[in-house]
């Protein structure tokens, strides 16, 4: 963890509990500070060293998480769960990451580093600039909400992360980038936040039992009416190749660069004054108890298998910890059935589960751990 992230942490930890405490951090607020800062930078150690997975013994949440290199060279996804985000009971941070281009592997894994102590800090000194307890509300419509603070985190977040990169001398991301699509789970409400062309679907249950898809974001391609007239009001082109029907790129005003599938992500600063963005879109739902998981993955699951299949090759697992494997697997034979000639891509799958599983599914936290093993980081 670098000293500047550390440093901003710890500051944003000191004023939440004192807000949190409604007093000034004192010699026993301080002691639990540096207990909850030791917590923290040793699941960020486990974060960065492992796949990403940082599990909470006796959670309520669940996350089944696997990937699978494509055959285009190395795996250039990437992804992260952080129960206990925060240092919060009630909250978990989930995000997968698609990386393209020469470096795309790198900067993948450098946006999924950023994220979630970026967003974190954010999250901290906002509650801290407008003293109020996270999950306490006035009613006022000048209060924010909940959303509203994660919203603006994230916003803030983002637009840090991208400027960052752009400096980074060990990165190359000219030519290179990442898509982002992240998940912060409060109590009852989650908050997805979009950029690029990975998708998050809901399962829930309809009114007759059945398993119903929810897709809670976009695909971000150029094509989409908001995205083309932005990009080519930036003066960037969006067109298809004869030898890719129906594959719409961001191209630049004059040249045959770079071709860029999707209308949003963080790096490709070669095209960035010319219509790509790396805002996300910042959405919400509140969880109830129809709600059963949420499926969040890349394009390689998305481009073969759709949204009723996904939620029904989850919801069919008998182990929830293989439920992410199942889907990836499917996406493997799908491929070869639907896109014969064309190299698979990279695909990765996080399944999150909203409630304890019954007694007869116990929870494999070893099972989830070998996965893990398995991903190609």
């Amino acid at each position: 963890m670098g000293m500047g992230h550390f440093s901003s942490l710890f500051d944003g930890l000191s004023k939440f509990f004192s807000i949190k405490k409604g007093r000034n951090c004192g010699n026993d607020t301080g002691r639990e500070v540096a207990v909850e800062m030791t917590k923290e930078a040793k699941k960020n150690d486990l974060m960065l060293r492992s796949s990403g997975v940082v599990n909470v013994e006796g959670s309520d949440n669940f996350a089944s998480v696997f990937s699978m290199r494509g055959k285009k060279g190395v795996n250039q996804d990437s992804f992260i769960v952080w129960e206990e985000f925060g240092c919060q009971e009630d909250m978990i941070f989930c995000g997968v990451f698609d990386g393209h281009g020469s470096w795309g592997h790198f900067v993948s894994k450098r946006v999924r580093e950023s994220v979630p102590l970026s967003l974190l800090c954010n999250w901290q000194e906002t509650l801290a600039s407008i003293s109020i307890d996270p999950y306490f509300f006035l009613g006022s419509d000048k209060e924010l909400d909940r959303f509203d603070i994660w919203k603006q985190s994230y916003l803030k977040t983002y637009a840090a992360i991208d400027k960052e990169l752009e400096k980074h001398r060990g990165i190359d991301s000219f030519y290179s980038g990442t898509t982002a699509l992240t998940i912060v789970r409060q109590g009852d409400l989650i908050v997805i936040a979009n950029v690029g062309d990975s998708r998050a679907v809901l399962a829930t249950t309809s009114d007759d039992g059945s398993l119903v898809p929810v897709q809670l974001t976009v695909d971000f391609k150029p094509n989409l009416p908001q995205e083309a007239e932005r990009i080519m009001q930036c003066k960037g082109r969006v067109f298809c190749l004869h030898d890719e029907p129906g594959v719409h790129r961001v191209w630049l005003p004059d040249g045959e660069t770079p071709g860029l599938a999707m209308s949003r992500a963080f790096g490709d600063y070669c095209i960035k004054d010319f219509g790509l963005i790396s805002v996300p879109e910042v959405t919400q739902r509140n969880i109830t108890s129809r709600d059963q998981f949420v499926v969040m993955a890349t394009d390689g699951v998305w481009d073969v298998i759709s949204n009723q299949e996904a939620v029904q090759i989850v919801f069919s697992a008998t182990d929830r910890a293989k439920a992410a494997t199942r889907l990836v697997e499917c996406a493997i034979r799908a491929w070869k059935h639907k896109k014969r000639g064309i190299a698979m891509d990279d695909i990765s799958a996080i399944c999150l589960f909203f409630h304890k599983s019954p007694s007869s599914q116990q929870i494999d936290h070893v099972s989830l751990q070998k996965q893990a093993q398995e991903i190609a980081i």
